[in-house]
Protein backbone atom coordinates (compact mmCIF):
# COMPACT_ATOMS: atom_id res chain seq x y z
CA UNK A 1 0.00 0.00 0.00
CA UNK A 2 2.78 2.46 0.92
CA UNK A 3 4.59 1.77 -2.36
CA UNK A 4 1.35 2.39 -4.25
CA UNK A 5 0.92 5.74 -2.51
CA UNK A 6 4.52 6.70 -3.29
CA UNK A 7 3.79 5.96 -6.95
CA UNK A 8 0.75 8.23 -6.72
CA UNK A 9 2.97 10.95 -5.25
CA UNK A 10 5.41 10.52 -8.13
CA UNK A 11 2.52 11.00 -10.57
CA UNK A 12 1.38 14.17 -8.80
CA UNK A 13 4.91 15.55 -8.82
CA UNK A 14 5.20 14.92 -12.56
CA UNK A 15 1.95 16.80 -13.15
CA UNK A 16 3.12 19.68 -10.94
CA UNK A 17 6.43 19.84 -12.82
CA UNK A 18 4.49 20.33 -16.05
CA UNK A 19 1.87 22.66 -14.54
CA UNK A 20 4.29 25.17 -13.02
CA UNK A 21 5.79 26.50 -16.27
CA UNK A 22 2.33 26.80 -17.82
CA UNK A 23 1.13 28.91 -14.91
CA UNK A 24 4.22 31.10 -15.01
CA UNK A 25 3.95 31.55 -18.79
CA UNK A 26 0.53 33.20 -18.39
CA UNK A 27 1.02 34.88 -15.00
CA UNK A 28 1.05 38.67 -15.46
CA UNK A 29 0.78 38.25 -19.24
CA UNK A 30 -0.51 41.45 -20.80
CA UNK A 31 -2.75 39.55 -23.22
CA UNK A 32 -4.26 37.07 -20.74
CA UNK A 33 -7.92 36.53 -21.62
CA UNK A 34 -10.27 35.93 -18.70
CA UNK A 35 -13.64 34.24 -19.14
CA UNK A 36 -16.48 34.07 -16.64
CA UNK A 37 -17.99 30.71 -15.70
CA UNK A 38 -21.66 30.16 -14.88
CA UNK A 39 -20.91 30.60 -11.17
CA UNK A 40 -19.33 34.00 -12.01
CA UNK A 41 -15.84 32.79 -11.09
CA UNK A 42 -13.01 33.56 -13.55
CA UNK A 43 -11.23 31.01 -15.72
CA UNK A 44 -8.21 31.44 -18.00
CA UNK A 45 -6.30 29.50 -20.63
CA UNK A 46 -3.84 28.59 -17.89
CA UNK A 47 -6.55 26.79 -15.87
CA UNK A 48 -7.67 24.80 -18.89
CA UNK A 49 -4.17 24.08 -20.16
CA UNK A 50 -2.94 22.76 -16.82
CA UNK A 51 -5.91 20.45 -16.38
CA UNK A 52 -5.53 19.17 -19.94
CA UNK A 53 -1.85 18.41 -19.35
CA UNK A 54 -2.73 16.62 -16.11
CA UNK A 55 -5.20 14.43 -17.95
CA UNK A 56 -2.61 13.63 -20.60
CA UNK A 57 -0.11 12.58 -17.92
CA UNK A 58 -2.73 10.30 -16.36
CA UNK A 59 -3.45 8.69 -19.73
CA UNK A 60 0.24 8.05 -20.25
CA UNK A 61 1.05 6.85 -16.73
CA UNK A 62 -2.12 5.07 -15.60
CA UNK A 63 -5.11 4.82 -17.92
CA UNK A 64 -7.15 3.17 -15.18
CA UNK A 65 -7.07 6.28 -13.00
CA UNK A 66 -10.19 8.43 -12.97
CA UNK A 67 -10.08 12.24 -12.94
CA UNK A 68 -12.18 14.83 -11.12
CA UNK A 69 -11.23 18.30 -12.36
CA UNK A 70 -12.61 21.78 -11.85
CA UNK A 71 -12.61 22.68 -15.54
CA UNK A 72 -13.53 19.45 -17.37
CA UNK A 73 -15.52 17.50 -14.79
CA UNK A 74 -15.39 13.80 -13.97
CA UNK A 75 -13.84 11.02 -16.04
CA UNK A 76 -14.36 7.49 -14.78
CA UNK A 77 -11.47 5.07 -14.52
CA UNK A 78 -11.11 1.33 -14.08
CA UNK A 79 -9.50 1.63 -10.63
CA UNK A 80 -10.85 2.63 -7.22
CA UNK A 81 -8.56 5.65 -7.39
CA UNK A 82 -8.81 9.01 -9.13
CA UNK A 83 -6.95 12.27 -9.52
CA UNK A 84 -8.64 15.37 -8.07
CA UNK A 85 -7.29 18.59 -9.55
CA UNK A 86 -7.74 22.32 -9.16
CA UNK A 87 -5.47 23.61 -11.93
CA UNK A 88 -5.20 27.09 -10.42
CA UNK A 89 -6.49 27.68 -6.93
CA UNK A 90 -6.65 31.43 -6.43
CA UNK A 91 -7.57 32.34 -10.00
CA UNK A 92 -8.71 35.80 -8.90
CA UNK A 93 -5.23 36.36 -7.48
CA UNK A 94 -3.70 34.96 -10.67
CA UNK A 95 -5.55 37.32 -13.00
CA UNK A 96 -4.71 40.35 -10.83
CA UNK A 97 -1.00 39.53 -10.75
CA UNK A 98 -0.95 38.42 -7.10
CA UNK A 99 1.54 35.54 -6.74
CA UNK A 100 -0.53 33.60 -4.19
CA UNK A 101 -1.98 30.86 -6.41
CA UNK A 102 -1.28 27.14 -6.74
CA UNK A 103 -2.07 23.92 -8.54
CA UNK A 104 -3.79 21.51 -6.13
CA UNK A 105 -3.42 17.78 -6.87
CA UNK A 106 -4.63 14.80 -4.89
CA UNK A 107 -5.32 11.09 -5.24
CA UNK A 108 -8.50 9.67 -3.79
CA UNK A 109 -8.44 5.89 -3.32
CA UNK A 110 -11.42 4.03 -1.93
CA UNK A 111 -12.93 7.23 -0.58
CA UNK A 112 -9.75 8.34 1.21
CA UNK A 113 -7.32 11.04 0.10
CA UNK A 114 -3.98 9.23 0.13
CA UNK A 115 -1.59 11.70 -1.49
CA UNK A 116 -1.54 15.42 -2.17
CA UNK A 117 0.63 18.11 -3.74
CA UNK A 118 0.25 21.89 -3.62
CA UNK A 119 2.55 23.71 -6.04
CA UNK A 120 2.84 27.50 -5.99
CA UNK A 121 5.37 28.41 -8.68
CA UNK A 122 5.21 32.19 -8.29
CA UNK A 123 6.12 31.72 -4.63
CA UNK A 124 8.80 29.17 -5.52
CA UNK A 125 7.22 26.70 -3.10
CA UNK A 126 5.69 23.23 -3.11
CA UNK A 127 4.18 21.09 -0.36
CA UNK A 128 3.28 17.40 -0.40
CA UNK A 129 2.02 14.56 1.76
CA UNK A 130 1.39 10.83 1.57
CA UNK A 131 -1.07 9.26 3.96
CA UNK A 132 0.92 7.77 6.83
CA UNK A 133 4.18 9.31 5.60
CA UNK A 134 4.07 12.88 6.88
CA UNK A 135 3.78 16.28 5.19
CA UNK A 136 6.74 18.13 3.71
CA UNK A 137 7.95 21.15 1.83
CA UNK A 138 10.95 19.73 0.04
CA UNK A 139 12.87 17.89 2.76
CA UNK A 140 11.43 20.04 5.55
CA UNK A 141 8.78 18.25 7.56
CA UNK A 142 5.63 20.23 8.34
CA UNK A 143 4.19 20.33 11.85
CA UNK A 144 1.25 22.31 13.16
CA UNK A 145 1.75 24.57 16.15
CA UNK A 146 1.27 23.57 19.76
CA UNK A 147 -0.82 26.61 20.74
CA UNK A 148 -3.88 25.59 22.75
CA UNK A 149 -5.37 28.97 23.68
CA UNK A 150 -7.37 30.95 21.11
CA UNK A 151 -6.14 34.13 22.79
CA UNK A 152 -2.70 33.28 21.41
CA UNK A 153 -3.91 31.96 18.06
CA UNK A 154 -3.57 33.37 14.56
CA UNK A 155 -6.85 32.91 12.66
CA UNK A 156 -6.93 33.12 8.85
CA UNK A 157 -9.94 33.75 6.64
CA UNK A 158 -11.06 34.24 3.04
CA UNK A 159 -13.23 37.06 1.66
CA UNK A 160 -15.38 38.68 4.34
CA UNK A 161 -17.50 40.85 2.04
CA UNK A 162 -19.79 38.13 0.75
CA UNK A 163 -19.85 39.98 -2.59
CA UNK A 164 -17.89 37.54 -4.77
CA UNK A 165 -18.26 34.47 -2.58
CA UNK A 166 -20.47 33.19 0.22
CA UNK A 167 -20.72 35.32 3.35
CA UNK A 168 -18.54 34.38 6.35
CA UNK A 169 -20.05 32.16 9.06
CA UNK A 170 -22.32 34.06 11.48
CA UNK A 171 -19.91 33.64 14.38
CA UNK A 172 -16.82 34.85 12.52
CA UNK A 173 -16.66 38.20 14.34
CA UNK A 174 -17.05 36.39 17.65
CA UNK A 175 -14.13 34.09 16.82
CA UNK A 176 -11.96 36.94 15.56
CA UNK A 177 -12.50 38.86 18.79
CA UNK A 178 -11.12 35.91 20.79
CA UNK A 179 -8.04 35.40 18.61
CA UNK A 180 -4.67 37.04 19.05
CA UNK A 181 -4.51 38.03 15.37
CA UNK A 182 -6.47 37.63 12.13
CA UNK A 183 -5.27 37.73 8.54
CA UNK A 184 -7.16 37.36 5.23
CA UNK A 185 -4.88 35.16 3.15
CA UNK A 186 -7.68 32.99 1.74
CA UNK A 187 -7.50 30.10 -0.74
CA UNK A 188 -4.91 27.35 -0.31
CA UNK A 189 -2.29 29.53 1.37
CA UNK A 190 -4.08 30.04 4.67
CA UNK A 191 -4.34 26.27 5.17
CA UNK A 192 -0.71 25.69 4.24
CA UNK A 193 0.27 28.28 6.85
CA UNK A 194 -1.67 26.24 9.43
CA UNK A 195 0.19 23.09 8.33
CA UNK A 196 3.49 24.97 8.71
CA UNK A 197 2.63 26.07 12.24
CA UNK A 198 2.38 29.77 11.31
CA UNK A 199 -1.29 29.94 12.34
CA UNK A 200 -3.80 27.88 14.26
CA UNK A 201 -7.13 28.09 12.38
CA UNK A 202 -8.30 28.88 8.83
CA UNK A 203 -11.82 29.26 7.43
CA UNK A 204 -13.20 28.59 3.93
CA UNK A 205 -17.03 28.77 4.02
CA UNK A 206 -17.56 27.65 0.39
CA UNK A 207 -15.36 25.06 -1.34
CA UNK A 208 -15.46 22.24 -3.87
CA UNK A 209 -13.70 18.85 -3.53
CA UNK A 210 -10.74 20.03 -5.63
CA UNK A 211 -10.22 22.92 -3.18
CA UNK A 212 -10.05 20.54 -0.24
CA UNK A 213 -8.48 17.21 -1.23
CA UNK A 214 -4.77 18.08 -1.31
CA UNK A 215 -5.15 20.39 1.68
CA UNK A 216 -6.80 17.70 3.81
CA UNK A 217 -3.98 15.17 3.59
CA UNK A 218 -1.27 17.81 4.07
CA UNK A 219 -2.96 19.27 7.15
CA UNK A 220 -3.64 15.88 8.71
CA UNK A 221 -0.15 14.56 8.02
CA UNK A 222 1.22 17.72 9.66
CA UNK A 223 -0.75 16.78 12.79
CA UNK A 224 -3.78 19.02 12.34
CA UNK A 225 -7.48 18.68 11.56
CA UNK A 226 -9.49 19.47 8.44
CA UNK A 227 -13.29 19.41 8.65
CA UNK A 228 -16.40 21.16 7.42
CA UNK A 229 -18.01 23.95 9.46
CA UNK A 230 -20.27 21.23 10.86
CA UNK A 231 -17.25 19.22 12.01
CA UNK A 232 -17.46 16.48 9.38
CA UNK A 233 -14.26 15.04 7.93
CA UNK A 234 -15.11 15.12 4.23
CA UNK A 235 -13.85 16.74 1.05
CA UNK A 236 -17.45 16.86 -0.19
CA UNK A 237 -19.02 18.91 2.61
CA UNK A 238 -18.97 22.31 0.91
CA UNK A 239 -16.87 24.12 3.52
CA UNK A 240 -13.41 23.76 5.04
CA UNK A 241 -11.84 24.70 8.32
CA UNK A 242 -8.33 23.64 9.21
CA UNK A 243 -6.49 23.87 12.49
CA UNK A 244 -3.67 22.60 14.63
CA UNK A 245 -6.31 20.36 16.22
CA UNK A 246 -5.94 21.97 19.64
CA UNK A 247 -8.23 24.95 19.04
CA UNK A 248 -10.52 23.23 16.54
CA UNK A 249 -13.58 22.43 18.64
CA UNK A 250 -13.68 25.74 20.48
CA UNK A 251 -13.27 27.72 17.25
CA UNK A 252 -16.06 25.75 15.56
CA UNK A 253 -18.40 26.40 18.50
CA UNK A 254 -17.74 30.13 18.29
CA UNK A 255 -18.36 30.10 14.53
CA UNK A 256 -21.60 28.13 14.61
CA UNK A 257 -23.23 28.37 18.06
CA UNK A 258 -25.16 31.64 18.56
CA UNK A 259 -25.19 31.18 22.35
CA UNK A 260 -21.40 31.32 22.67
Amino acid sequence: MTNNREMFLSLLMEIADQADPIALRYFRASDLAVDEKTDLSPVTVADRSIEQVAREVVLRRDRGLGVCGEEFGDTDGAHRARLIIDPIDGTRNFVRGIPVFATLLAIEEGGEIVAGVVSAPALGARWHAVRGGGAFSGARRLRVSGIRDLAQAHVFHADLSGAAEVSPPPGATRLFSRAHRTRGFGDFYQHILVAEGAGEFAIDPAVKPWDVAAIQVIIEEAGGRATTLEGARSVYGGSLVTSNGLVHDEALRLLTDPSR
